[in-house]
């Protein structure tokens, strides 16, 4: 049930298409592309060929990759799709 002068279930679409925005920026960051490097792009260190094969356009060896994959990435946590005041009138 909406309030004010939203329809019936626009809160939840508004949910639902912040979560569907999520989770297309994590699949389009988890698909490498193009040809895979037979050595690391950041410290030259092997790939082995079972990751490569894996993994189709990899660029990373496995501790850099991990390394990068624990970064902290500062992210608005701001829907930009509009403010809650504007959803719930």
């Amino acid at each position: 049930m909406a309030g004010g002068w939203a329809r019936d279930g626009a809160v939840n679409e508004q949910i639902e298409a912040t979560v569907n925005d999520e989770l297309a920026r994590m699949r389009a960051r988890q698909q490498p592309v193009g040809d895979s490097l037979t050595h690391c792009a950041e410290c030259e260190e092997e790939i082995p060929r079972a990751r490569r094969e894996a993994r189709p356009g990899v660029k990373l060896c496995l501790d850099c990759q991990q390394e990068r994959d624990t970064r902290y990435v500062a992210r608005s946590g701001i829907n930009r799709r509009g403010s809650k005041d504007s959803q719930l009138k």
